[in-house]
C-alpha cells in the first residue's frame, strides 16, 4: 500500500496512540512521577509490539528504565538504531497554557500538549514508518530501537547502560528525530552541534566587604578583578585567548561555508527580533558560521556587592561568575576545561585569589554529508517535502550524541521534524499535523535508500 494512503487510512489510531503516550505525565525532573516514567516506558514497549518488533522489554538503568525493540530481518543485514526518549520537560507555568498540557487536543491543524514533538510526536513518527516498512514486508534491513527516560535532566544514566549493553545495541548507524528544521517549508537535516565546556568562578579579595571611601583605590576590588580577566578572555577580532584552544578546531571546508552560504537568513530580521543594533563575532565568519561551526566564549552570570535598592558605597570581598564555552568537534570538553582553569587562574591580578569550578560539559558532533545514511536521510526529506534538505550545523549541544560516537562507535543521522513554533520546553507545546504526516513517509524513504 502506498505511504500516503496508509497514512491516511490509520491517522486516527496513530493519533490514539500518541495521545495515550501523551497523557502519562512522564516528567523526569520531578521524583513524584516514578510511576508514570514507568507507565510510559510499559506503553511504549506494547506499541512498538504492535508496530512490528519481534522483542520489546524494559531495562533497568541506574536510574529511569529504558525501553528496548528490536526487528530481526537477516543477521547478515546491517542495523538501523533508533534512539529517542520518552521523558518529559515539566508543564510550568500552567496558568499560560491554553489547554491541559497532559490532554492533547488538535486544534488549527497542529497537535497541542507536552510532548507533541519533544519527543513523543517525533518518537511515533519513526515507530509509524517502522510499522509500515514490516506490515508491507519492505524491511530490508534490522532495526532496533532503544528509548530512555532521562534525556530531559542530561541522561545521567544512558552512557553506563551503553557500555554495559555494546553488543545488544550493536548496529551501523543510529537514527535520531529529535531536532529541528529550518522551517517548514525549508526541510534541514542538521549535521553539526556544538560541544559545551561550562565553569563557576569565585574571586576573592579582602576577608569582608570595605568601606569604598576609606579602602577605594587602595585594595584590589574582586569585582574590578574579574572582569578585568573576563575581559582578557578574547581579543579584538572576537578570538578566544587560551593557548592552544585553537589547536583541534577544524577548519571549514570551502563545501560547507557555500551550502552555510546558500541558507536563508535575512540578518536585519534577525537583529529586529532580538532588539539589537549590530552582531558582533569572530572576524572572518559570516553569522551562521559563528553561531554553528565556531566556538565561542560566554558570560552565562555574573554578581557580587550590593545589588538592593538605593546606593550602597561597598568594596565587595567577593565576586561570582558562570561561564561557558561553546566548542566544536575535535575539542574535548575535559581537556578544554582545564586549559580555562589553568589559563584563568594565570591572569588573575595580585591581591585577590581565584577559584575555578568546572562544572557540566559535553563533546561536538559533525555527521559527514558523504555518509550513506545521510544520503537515505536525504532522499527521504526530498520525497516528502518535495525539495532536497539543507545541511545545517546547529549551535547547541546534545552531548549524548558524541557519546553514542564514543561508546558505540557510531555516527548518528539528526532527521528531526520541529518548527520553533512548536515551542517545545514552553507553554503550549504543538507539532503540526501536517509535518507528523511528512515526517512519517521522510522516515519510509529513508529504510527504503538505507543500504549500510
Amino acid at each position: 500500500m502506498e505511504v500516503k494512503k496508509y497514512i491516511m487510512e490509520n491517522e486516527e489510531r496513530f493519533l490514539d496512540e500518541l495521545f495515550s503516550l501523551i497523557r502519562i505525565p512522564s516528567i523526569s525532573a520531578k521524583g513524584s512521577h516514578k510511576k508514570d516514567i514507568v507507565a510510559c516506558a510499559e506503553r511504549w514497549r506494547t506499541l512498538l509490539l504492535e508496530a512490528g518488533a519481534d522483542f520489546a522489554q524494559i531495562m533497568p538503568s541506574a536510574g529511569n528504565p529504558l525501553v528496548y525493540a528490536h526487528k530481526m530481518v537477516d543477521t547478515n543485514a546491517p542495523t538501523v538504531l533508533i534512539y529517542s526518549h520518552y521523558d518529559v520537560m515539566p508543564a510550568e507555568p500552567l496558568e499560560l497554557w491554553n489547554s491541559d498540557p497532559f490532554e492533547p487536543i488538535v486544534k488549527d491543524g497542529r497537535i497541542w500538549a507536552r510532548g507533541a514533538d519533544d519527543d513523543k510526536g517525533q518518537a511515533m513518527i519513526q515507530v509509524k514508518a517502522f510499522e509500515y516498512m514490516v506490515k508491507n514486508n519492505l524491511l530490508g534491513h534490522n532495526v532496533k530501537f532503544i528509548f530512555e527516560g532521562e534525556e530531559e535532566i542530561g541522561s545521567p544514566s544512558l552512557n553506563a547502560f551503553l557500555n554495559d549493553n555494546k553488543e545488544l545495541l550493536k548496529a551501523d548507524v543510529i537514527l535520531v528525530s529529535d531536532t529541528s528544521m529550518l522551517a517548514a517549508e525549508l526541510p534541514s537535516l542538521t549535521t553539526g552541534l556544538r560541544g559545551l565546556a561550562y565553569w563557576e568562578v569565585e574571586v576573592t579579595g579582602p576577608n569582608r566587604d570595605l568601606h569604598s571611601g576609606h579602602f577605594g583605590g587602595a585594595v584590589a576590588n574582586p569585582i574590578n578583578s574579574l572582569c578585568e580577566m573576563i575581559a582578557k578572555m578574547t581579543d579584538e577580532n572576537g578570538r578566544i585567548t587560551i593557548p592552544h584552544f585553537y589547536d583541534d578546531v577544524e577548519d571549514l571546508s570551502r563545501e560547507e561555508r557555500e551550502m552555510i552560504a546558500s541558507i536563508p537568513f535575512d540578518e536585519v530580521a534577525y537583529k529586529k527580533a532580538i532588539d539589537v543594533d549590530e552582531l558582533r563575532g569572530e572576524k572572518g565568519y559570516a553569522t551562521l558560521e559563528r553561531n554553528s561551526c565556531r566556538p565561542s566564549f560566554d558570560v552565562c552570570g555574573i554578581w557580587g556587592g550590593y545589588t538592593g535598592e538605593g546606593s550602597k558605597t561597598v568594596l565587595p570581598s567577593k565576586a561570582y561568575a558562570k561561564l561557558s564555552c561553546r566548542l566544536v568537534a575535535h575539542q574535548d570538553h575535559a581537556k578544554i576545561s582545564q586549559m580555562f582553569v589553568d589559563y584563568f587562574m594565570s591572569i588573575a591580578p595580585a591581591g585577590v585569589r581565584v577559584k575555578v569550578t568546572p562544572m557540566h560539559g559535553g563533546e561536538g558532533y559533525v555527521c559527514p554529508i558523504t555518509l550513506p545514511a545521510y544520503k537515505a536521510a536525504e532522499k527521504g526529506f526530498e520525497k516528502a517535502f518535495g525539495q532536497k534538505p539543507l545541511a545545517v550545523r546547529r549551535g547547541g549541544s546534545i552531548p549524548i550524541i558524541s557519546d553514542f560516537e564514543k561508546i558505540l562507535g557510531l555516527k548518528t543521522v539528526l532527521m528531526g521534524f520541529g518548527l520553533e513554533s512548536d515551542a517545545i520546553h514552553s507553554p503550549n507545546e504543538n507539532f503540526r499535523l501536517d509535518i507528523f504526516r511528512k515526517g512519517i513517509e521522510a522516515v519510509v524513504e529513508f529504510h527504503k535508500n538505507f543500504k549500510g
